[in-house]
């Protein structure tokens, strides 16, 4: 039985940094912002969707221009619900058919930045949340080229930092490297052992 490990944290805490150690730790990484960008390819179903119900946002190749929808859900925060409606099933059957070809692998990680918000944390048998203080988050957030606003507004959609860490299973500081890089190895530790002791 597979073990699915949910990664999640605020925007700007380090969440794809920190992917990315497990995933160099030979873990299979599904990363639920890369299927959303494989899906908003030219003729990919959640392009086609969005098309549907926001053509403006639509490149001339097809696909979904990022910064456009960014604009428009700025400019009218509702259409936020429209689209994830449209989009979100398609990326459940993206992660679905990611489980179905690791189910041989003893662990998987599924990195999901709204994995609590969206309900996904009740289909993982643990949660990591990575966080980091608010100064860093934000400067991290900013030197990105966001705005202040973009900012508030995504913040706005999230669960705080602090009620996701007193829900998780563990906690993985991303404000250094290599303590992230270490927590990293505990966590999968000590799963090696839940699965063992569960065998």
């Amino acid at each position: 039985m597979t073990f699915r490990l949910g990664l999640t944290g605020s925007i700007g805490m380090g969440k794809s940094t920190t992917a990315a150690m497990f995933a160099a730790e030979g873990i299979p990484v599904w990363d639920a912002d890369a299927a959303v960008h494989r899906l908003y390819a030219p003729g990919q179903p959640a392009a086609r969707a969005v098309a549907q119900l926001f053509p403006d946002v639509i490149d001339s190749d097809g696909s979904v221009s990022r910064p456009r929808l960014r604009a428009l859900i700025a400019a009218d925060p509702a259409s936020l619900d429209r689209l994830n409606a449209a989009v979100h099933p398609l990326v459940a059957e993206d992660r679905a058919q990611f489980l179905v070809a690791n189910r041989e692998a003893p662990i998987v990680l599924l990195d999901v930045p709204l994995l609590y918000e969206s309900g996904i944390d009740r289909d993982c048998d643990a949660v990591a949340v990575v966080t980091a203080p608010p100064e860093v988050q934000r400067d991290r957030v900013l030197s990105r080229g966001m705005t202040e606003a973009e900012f508030q507004l995504i913040l706005s959609r999230q669960m705080p930092d602090a009620e996701k860490r007193a829900r998780a299973d563990y906690i993985i500081p991303a404000t250094a490297l290599e303590a992230a890089r270490a927590a990293v190895k505990d966590v999968l530790a000590d799963i090696s052992r839940r699965v063992a002791k569960d065998a």
